[in-house]
C-alpha cells in the first residue's frame, strides 16, 4: 500500500529543496511513504493563516508566532506527546538560540526547529576595499557607510517592524512589557529615529525589499558594499550559488547597549492534527530534525538547519565561509516575538506605520498610539479567542 503525505514549505533554496531531498531520502528508506511538497512565497509564507492550510496538508513549515495558535486551536500535533524523550532533550540542549523553545507553547512543542535565523551583517569586501572603507563595527561608522550610499538593507513593513523591537531593546526596553503599550513612548520614539536616520541615508528602493531581494543585489552588483541587518541566509556564502558570495558576521553594536539583539526567525516542521498517517509524518519530522541529518544532508542541499552541531561543523562552515561559525552569537542572543493566540494581528499591521515614519517621518506619538491600538486589538483577539 502507498501513503502519500502532502507538505507546504517556502519558495526559496533554503526552504524548499533540503525538504524535497529529505523526502526523497526518507521514501527510500520507507517505500511505502511518497512524501510531495509544495511551495508558497516568502510573503505569503509571513502572512497566511496556517488553519487555512491543516485541512490540506500533512506537514507544514510555519514560523513560531503562529505556536500559541497552534497550542491553543489544536490544529498541529504537540509533538513532545509523540516523540521519546531523549530525541526532545537532544533538540532542547542543541537548540540555535531559542529556536527549539520559540515553538513550544503552554507545553506543547507545536514543531521541530528545523531551521534558525536571525538578522545578520553581510558585506561584500571587494566593494568595500575598492571604496576603501572598513567593515563597520558600531552604529556611527553604520551611519557613515551610508552617507556614502554604500548601505542597503530589507525594509518592507514586516522586516522594519523586526528592526524596530530590535532598536527597543538597544535603547534599553524589551517590547511588549505592558498590557496597554507595545513599549514606552520614549522607547518608541527613540527606536523609530534611530530606524529613520538610517533610511533617510539609504537608496528608496529599500522599502521594496525583504532579506531575499537584498542579497541578490549585493551577488548581482557592485553598487553596495554592506548590509547591517537581514535574515541570514547561508546560501549568498556559498560558492557557485550567485556571482559573488558574501561574508557574513555579527551586528553593529550600538552605543553602551553592545551589539545590536535581532528579531529570531527561523522555520519549524509540524504535522497536521488532521494527518491520517501521523506516525509516519511524526517519523519524517523526526527524521529531518535529527543531529545527523541536520548537520549533513540538510545543510549540504541549500537548508540552514535548527540544530546546532551543524552550525559548529567544521565541514558546514566550510561549505559556508563560517557562515554558521561567525553569526551564530547573533543567534544566540536573538529576541523572541510573543507567540500569544492573536499576536499575529499586531504583526500583520504593525509594520506599515513602521515603515510610515522610516519613509516619511512625521509625528512619532501618532505612530506609536496606532501601534498600541493594534496590540491592545491583538490582546482582545486573544481574550476571546481563549474565552470562546
Amino acid at each position: 500500500m502507498s501513503i502519500v503525505l502532502r507538505g507546504i514549505t517556502w519558495d526559496h533554496t533554503r526552504g524548499y529543496l533540503p525538504m524535497v531531498a529529505t523526502s526523497q531520502r526518507f521514501a527510500e528508506l520507507v517505500p511505502e511513504v511518497t512524501i510531495l511538497w509544495e511551495k508558497r512565497s516568502l510573503q505569503q509564507f509571513a502572512d497566511a493563516p496556517i488553519q487555512a492550510l491543516t485541512d490540506k496538508y500533512d506537514l507544514l513549515v510555519i514560523d513560531h508566532p503562529w505556536a500559541g495558535y497552534a497550542s491553543e486551536s489544536g490544529v498541529l500535533l504537540s509533538l513532545n506527546k509523540y516523540l521519546p524523550d531523549d530525541y526532545m532533550q537532544n533538540q532542547a540542549t542543541n537548540s540555535v538560540g531559542h529556536s527549539h523553545l520559540s515553538y513550544n507553547f503552554n507545553g506543547s512543542q507545536t514543531a521541530l526547529a528545523i531551521d534558525a535565523a536571525t538578522p545578520v551583517a553581510s558585506w561584500r569586501f571587494d566593494v568595500l576595499e575598492r571604496e576603501e572603507e572598513q567593515v563597520p563595527v558600531t552604529w556611527e561608522e553604520l551611519l557613515n557607510l551610508a552617507r556614502k550610499n554604500l548601505v542597503i538593507f530589507p525594509a518592507i513593513p514586516i522586516d522594519s517592524l523586526m528592526n524596530f523591537y530590535m532598536l527597543c531593546l538597544a535603547h534599553g526596553e524589551e517590547p511588549f512589557g505592558s498590557v496597554e503599550t507595545v513599549v514606552s513612548y520614549d522607547s518608541g520614539q527613540a527606536a523609530l529615529e534611530s530606524l529613520r536616520g538610517l533610511a533617510s541615508n539609504c537608496r528608496s528602493e529599500i522599502f521594496r525589499m525583504n532579506p531575499i531581494a537584498v542579497y541578490e543585489h549585493m551577488t548581482k552588483w557592485n553598487d553596495v558594499g554592506y548590509c547591517p541587518f537581514a535574515y541570514g541566509y547561508s546560501n549568498y556564502a556559498r560558492s557557485g550559488y550567485s556571482r559573488m558570495p558574501l561574508t557574513f558576521g555579527d551586528l553593529v553594536t550600538y552605543g553602551d547597549y553592545g551589539p545590536l539583539c535581532s528579531t529570531l526567525g527561523g522555520t519549524g516542521l509540524a504535522v497536521s492534527a488532521a494527518c491520517k498517517h501521523k506516525e509516519l509524518a511524526v517519523r519524517y519530522a523526526q527524521y529531518v530534525a535529527s543531529e545527523e541529518i541536520q548537520r549533513t544532508m540538510y545543510m549540504m542541499v541549500g537548508g540552514q538547519p535548527g540544530h546546532r552541531k551543524a552550525w559548529i561543523d567544521e565541514e558546514a562552515n566550510l561549505w559556508t565561509q563560517s557562515y554558521f561559525s561567525q553569526t551564530l552569537p547573533a543567534l544566540d542572543r536573538a529576541y523572541v516575538r510573543p507567540r500569544y493566540n492573536g499576536y499575529l494581528h499586531f504583526q500583520d499591521q504593525a509594520g506599515n506605520h513602521v515603515q510610515e515614519y522610516m519613509m516619511q517621518g512625521g509625528d512619532t506619538r501618532r505612530i506609536w498610539e496606532l501601534m498600541n491600538r493594534l496590540y491592545r486589538e491583538s490582546l482582545t483577539i486573544s481574550k476571546e479567542r481563549r474565552l470562546g
